[in-house]
């Protein structure tokens, strides 16, 4: 009877072991590109990088197999007026440090779209954090610096990719199912990137979305109001030098 047993759990521990093999065959890399113009430019840019491409479930097999991104903690550094990374994306749930890196004052806020929040004014040598737990796109400026922007882009899914500089997309391991997929670039409205909006059926071998048409209003997020919807004022005070 022993042995018997023995024997029952270890077909039972090979077949298991089976379907983890046949289900991790079956994820496949999905694969595009992107070609980028500047509104009255005339011509494509060299910029390819940064556009984000993500995947929701949408079909009951691609539901049953998601499992969210694990939240993490990420830096967001002001130094030299500026955001360093420019551009984060990062799990839904996720906390960002907000540190201070320059020899004055910084005020860190986000009134927009996505998270929104306003970290006041802080010193040099100071860090605050927030969390990230509204998922969209939370635009993020300095009250005193207009030349500061940066983008974090907060997602519950995995199955998330930003284009090269060649401009080539790939998004890893992504299981067979029905998908949903979004696309953000900066500069672009949003009504162009809804539109792009589309389904993507993913299957076993290779899925692609092909080439991307991206046509940019502006080139950065340097326009913009402070926080109060005004424009920005020229400060003589060292402690907030600007520009």
């Amino acid at each position: 009877m022993k042995a018997k047993w023995t024997a029952c759990c270890a077909v039972v521990a090979l077949s298991f072991a089976g379907a983890i093999a046949i289900s991790a065959a079956q994820k496949v890399d999905v694969t595009g590109s992107v070609q980028v113009a500047t509104r009255g430019r005339g011509k494509l840019d060299k910029r390819l990088s940064g556009v984000v491409v993500w995947l929701t479930p949408a079909s009951a097999e691609s539901a049953a197999s998601f499992v969210p991104a694990a939240p993490g903690h990420f830096r967001l550094v002001q130094k030299d007026k500026s955001f360093i990374p420019h551009q984060l994306v990062i799990p839904l749930g996720s906390t960002v440090d907000f540190p201070n890196e320059d020899p004055f004052f910084h005020n860190v806020f986000s009134l927009f779209n996505g998270k929104r929040f306003d970290l006041g004014l802080y010193e040099a040598g100071a860090s605050r954090a927030v969390r990230f737990d509204h998922e969209g796109v939370s635009y993020i400026f300095c009250n005193i610096h207009p030349q500061m922007s940066a983008v974090v882009i907060a997602l519950s899914t995995p199955y998330v990719a930003i284009s090269s500089a060649q401009g080539n997309i790939v998004i890893a391991g992504v299981p067979p199912g029905g998908y949903r997929m979004h696309v953000w670039a900066e500069g672009a409205d949003s009504g162009q990137l809804d539109r792009m909006t589309r389904e993507l059926r993913v299957g076993p071998g290779s899925a692609a979305f092909g080439t991307l048409h991206i046509l940019r209003d502006r080139d950065d997020l340097t326009q913009h109001k402070n926080k109060f919807g005004e424009d920005y004022r020229q400060s003589e005070s060292p402690l907030y030098p600007y520009p």
